[in-house]
């Protein structure tokens, strides 16, 4: 399933580690950006290659927010609404996100380019309202920020 040098990769990461469940996340997240996703193959996959249990594999990976279950988008916006960003009008982005790119929360836009998750925290109550785009950090957010922001994502 995975190429040879993402195969290496995992085994060079278990080499690291006396206990092979140590390895478990980092090749995970290896899985994961090699297919967008970890669909049950990978799961399955990740767990022959580090010799643990299957659902051990699958409890791990459905335990993380991180860990993305159905294919997502090219890029993949987590909008956080806790009570910080709830306050500064992270709802109405929402709104916005929806309207404008067609996006729904746990959905993806038609034409494959944004995801769109719900984030609880992602810790920037002093910023808020704030967003990821796949790894990249946004706050301050505005409708129009978050235009100047999505434009780059093509």
């Amino acid at each position: 399933m995975f190429n040879e040098t993402v195969l290496k990769e995992i085994n060079e990461i278990r080499a690291k580690y006396p206990d092979r469940r140590s390895a478990l996340l980092p090749s995970l997240y290896i899985a994961q950006r090699e297919f967008g996703w970890l669909s049950h193959e990978a799961m399955q996959f990740v767990a022959r290659t580090l010799n643990l249990p299957e659902a051990e594999v699958r409890g791990t990976a459905s335990f993380y927010a991180m860990f993305k279950h159905k294919p997502v988008g090219r890029n993949l916006i987590q909008l956080c609404t806790n009570v910080s960003c709830m306050i500064l009008g992270s709802e109405g982005l929402l709104d916005f996100l929806n309207k404008r790119y067609g996006v729904e929360p746990d959905g993806t836009s038609g034409d494959g380019r944004f995801s769109l998750v719900i984030m609880e925290c992602i810790g920037a109550c002093g910023t808020a309202p704030a967003m990821l785009v796949n790894t990249d950090f946004h706050d301050n957010l505005t409708e129009q920020r978050i235009e100047e922001i999505l434009e780059k994502y093509k």
